[in-house]
């Protein structure tokens, strides 16, 4: 064999290993790559983690400095709010007007003493005339009643309940009427109707009768607060506003209802028409605060 050939022979040879050689550390590659980036990403995880509990450690030593740096003086027992009322329980009794029973909202004491506040002023109840009416109806209402506000009262018996109402309604004072209370006697009621004013009867309003809430101060047999459309029922042409159909509140001693007469959006909510059912037996005294949605009134 010549050393040519011998060279021939070599050459493939070499070649042969060199393709082994860069097959193996391909091979290599492949499968370290992978494994050099996992490691870096875990490495770079790591790093984050504990310099981030460094930073949260650090921190929480300097705010235990500075909580234990200064001195705080606590109010008074009281100060920050009314310490009697806790919490105010009531029932949903519809949705259709939105409607809300407080059982004991008032004690009787208190309910009483709206009552000695109001007899001596009372007098025929009227209602608002729409455009075109010129006189009072004489069988659509026919309670008593007079206004009270709660600076003429010097015992604090109508700001706290007035508060109260407040703090259950979570509508703002400054959007209230007076108390308008009422004595419905025997036989006496007043017909559906709602508490807002449709500008189309009764012309532009500067705001509305957003919510109602009844006080009721006695006892009574009938007088029920009725609500004929609730769950939209009886909503047609033949329903007779002198009936007393539909959901009825009974009146109780001391209860409070409260009801809604315009939806969120500030539009009339039809199911909102309520009544008074006639006295049947005793005297029927409620205090009625209407609240607005502005101040303006």
């Amino acid at each position: 064999m010549s050393s040519n050939q011998m060279f021939d022979d070599y050459i493939p040879k070499k070649k042969a290993k060199t393709r082994a050689y860069s097959l193996c550390w391909n091979s290599k590659a492949k499968i370290g790559f992978p494994g050099v980036f996992l490691f870096c990403c875990l490495f770079f995880l790591a790093g984050f983690l504990a310099s981030n509990l460094l930073s949260q450690v650090s921190g929480a030593r300097q705010r235990g400095r500075r909580l234990e740096s200064l001195d705080y003086d606590l109010m008074a027992h009281g100060e920050t709010g009314d310490d009697s009322i806790s919490t105010i329980p009531f029932q949903v009794i519809s949705w259709r007007p939105r409607a809300f029973y407080f059982p004991d909202f008032a004690t009787p004491a208190q309910c009483q003493h709206i009552i000695d506040m109001a007899q001596p002023k009372l007098e025929p109840s009227t209602v608002l005339l729409a455009k075109g009416e010129t006189q009072q109806p004489y069988d659509v209402r026919t309670s008593m009643g007079t206004f009270l506000s709660a600076y003429e009262d010097e015992t604090g018996v109508l700001d706290d309940i007035e508060e109260k109402i407040a703090m259950a309604t979570k509508l703002p004072r400054v959007n209230y009427e007076a108390f308008n209370v009422l004595r419905y006697g025997l036989g006496q009621k007043y017909d559906s109707h709602y508490d807002v004013f449709d500008p189309e009867r009764y012309g532009p309003q500067k705001s509305q009768r957003v919510a109602t809430f009844l006080l009721y101060l006695s006892d009574v047999e009938g007088g029920e607060t009725a609500f004929p459309f609730e769950d939209s029922l009886n909503m047609d042409e033949n329903y007779d506003v002198k009936k007393c159909i539909g959901l009825k509140a009974k009146p109780r001693l001391g209860d409070g209802l409260l009801f809604y007469s315009l939806f969120p959006n500030n539009s009339i909510d039809p199911t909102s028409t309520h009544g008074s059912c006639p006295v049947i037996k005793g005297a029927k005294w409620v205090a009625t605060k209407w609240i607005r949605d502005e101040q303006d009134f």
